[in-house]
């Protein structure tokens, strides 16, 4: 599966093009400067995935935003398409699905937020960016040709939980993301290693930037 059209800039933020249109989902923090955003998605209002210092570099007035609506407050003043949970929508030709995005036995991502992953057809590939999450029962009926997983822990699903979602889930490539920062550099390449060996059609991205920033 080419997954070369990704850019994976740091932790759980990817840029993309589509129909003529620069895509943003959770920019978080850039060492240099970075091409402006048609549209950006926004899975949730974490600093680390709504981050207002790497917004300020990528944002113009004919910027977009998709966004739940807790989330969407937070965004005054610019053009947010508002979305929930388990709903088919479009934005600017480009079709996107939501998937809900908790934890199930955490209580730093609360169901009742409303919080969301993105299935969003690139080109006629399926992209699916599931935010900060456990290895929740929805995921079971993803369909999607790429699968990004956050495999950090602590505040999603960790490794283990990975690899047994994605021996249930159907899809071309399974991309692991949100756990540099949180493993450190040793424990990301023990992760990788693992990742790579026992999760069918697994690719590890490199990041466009590395990650300065520690959640450690």
């Amino acid at each position: 599966m080419d997954v070369s059209f990704l850019k994976w800039i740091e932790h759980a933020g990817f840029m993309f093009e589509v129909n003529g249109k620069r895509v943003y989902i959770d920019p978080f923090r850039f060492r240099g400067p970075m091409p402006k955003a048609d549209i950006i998605f926004i899975t949730h209002t974490h600093f680390d995935h709504l981050n207002e210092e790497a917004l300020a570099e990528i944002v113009t007035e004919k910027t977009r935003f998709v966004a739940p609506k807790e989330t969407a407050g937070k965004l005054k003043g610019r053009k947010v398409l508002e979305v929930e949970p388990g709903k088919d929508y479009e934005i600017e030709g480009i079709r996107f699905s939501t998937v809900p995005a908790y934890n199930a036995s955490k209580e730093f991502h609360p169901r009742a937020n409303g919080w969301v992953g993105y299935i969003i057809d690139v080109n006629g590939t399926r992209v699916y960016h599931p935010g900060d999450t456990d290895a929740i029962d929805e995921m079971k009926s993803v369909r999607a040709d790429i699968f990004m997983m956050p495999i950090g822990g602590h505040y999603t699903m960790d490794l283990q939980d990975a690899i047994k979602i994605a021996s249930v889930v159907q899809a071309q490539a399974f991309v692991p993301m949100h756990y540099r920062s949180l493993l450190g550099a040793e424990g990301a390449k023990k992760a990788e290693e693992e990742f790579k060996r026992k999760v069918k059609n697994a690719i590890v991205l490199e990041q466009v930037q590395e990650p300065f920033y520690s959640f450690q």
